[in-house]
């Protein structure tokens, strides 16, 4: 790639979901010159805004992991920074649920994983408690969260993106970048357009797209490229007024977190997500898996009036690990592991990515910029 007229800059986060947008605020304000761009006519069109929009509290994730340090880092990050920035949120809390007498021990063991994450708030609520909280469910007991909540994802985003702004960054929407190369004076990406960009410092924070986006740099070393997989998600709504005042989960299932509801700040409820693989990033809704979601539901909400269970929306997962093997953690690539200076690859911010941004983003200035950055 010799192109004859360059565009230079000093710090490019490819992707603007909501880690992408949240690294550009963190290197903005670290001294960074930077320009977060983005395919889509606009922020948070894919992951970001396909999503449960929950406030994790860090239960589930294997103790030492990244998803474990960045989700209960990047949960009181995130609960400061809406306090701080109006943005929309509530500590609503959420019941883990065992429906039978066998997944009472699961219960035990997300307690003790979330202690060894520090975690420290959870407490035990048996079947009387439950009867008088939640008339509706169906349960022998529980585990309460009071730290999971949830938020408007759309609102931190834009908030986020003022930040960038106002420290003097900038968002291009509509950059599609198609190809690029490793050269000694920094990182060159060319545009669908035909526009050529030279960057000192790259973030590949394109989510489901990151190992492709990788893989399309020349000189970048094929090994150190993921394959990509795709986990893709279902939500239904469910109409009136929710029968819960909380969220409510159901014990993990291979995959996922299982068919748990949410709720929205309007208080409207919402089922999901399921899990299946798909091959290519497609949002189409399946509505055949109705009959699979009344019947997960009814493990724990057995009055359901299934005629109120509309499509809502689909979500993908951009997963590391394929179906029937253990669920890989957040990968952050850095010089140190495929030696490109200047360039993190981000790949698997999967669930709970929206939790941990402001962690992930924390760490990233760190290891671009060191311990000047702030």
């Amino acid at each position: 790639m010799a192109p004859s007229s360059v565009t230079r800059l000093q710090c490019l986060v490819v992707g603007a979901g909501v880690v992408g947008l949240a690294v550009g605020r963190a290197l903005q304000r670290a001294g960074l010159q930077t320009v977060v761009a983005d395919k889509n006519a606009t922020f948070g069109m894919e992951t970001s805004s396909r999503n449960s929009e929950v406030i994790h509290a860090g239960i589930y994730y294997p103790q030492g992991s990244r998803k474990a340090e960045f989700c209960v880092r990047g949960k009181q990050l995130l609960y400061d920074y809406c306090s701080a920035h109006g943005v929309e949120h509530e500590r609503i809390g959420k019941l883990i649920v065992a429906t039978c007498e066998t997944e009472l021990p699961i219960l035990e063991s997300y307690a003790a994983s979330a202690l060894a994450n520090g975690v420290d708030d959870l407490r035990f609520v048996d079947a009387g408690i439950l009867r008088q909280e939640e008339p509706h469910l169906r349960a022998v007991g529980a585990l309460h969260s009071p730290s999971t909540g949830i938020i408007d994802s759309h609102g931190y985003m834009r908030s986020l993106l003022h930040d960038l702004e106002d420290a003097g960054g900038h968002f291009v929407a509509r950059t599609h970048f198609i190809g690029g190369a490793i050269e000694r004076s920094g990182i060159l990406l060319r545009d669908a357009s035909g526009e050529t960009f030279e960057t000192q410092y790259l973030v590949n924070s394109c989510g489901l797209a990151a190992p492709s986006f990788a893989a399309s740099l020349s000189g970048f070393p094929s090994a150190f490229v993921p394959q990509e997989r795709y986990a893709i998600g279902h939500y239904y709504a469910l109409l009136g007024r929710s029968p819960f005042n909380q969220l409510i989960y159901p014990v993990a299932v291979n995959g996922g977190l299982g068919t748990h509801l949410t709720l929205d700040l309007a208080r409207s409820a919402r089922f999901g997500p399921d899990v299946s693989w798909i091959d290519t990033v497609d949002y189409s809704f399946d509505e055949s898996r109705k009959g699979r979601f009344v019947e997960s539901i009814r493990r724990y909400y057995p009055g359901l009036d299934e005629s109120l269970l509309v499509p809502g929306y689909t979500g993908i997962r951009p997963k590391l690990a394929g179906p029937g093997e253990p669920n890989a953690d957040f990968q952050i690539q850095t010089e140190n592991h495929h030696g490109i200076a200047g360039l993190v690859n981000l790949f698997g911010i999967e669930s709970p990515g929206l939790t941990a941004s402001l962690a992930i983003a924390e760490k990233v200035a760190t290891l671009l910029l060191g311990n000047h950055a702030r």
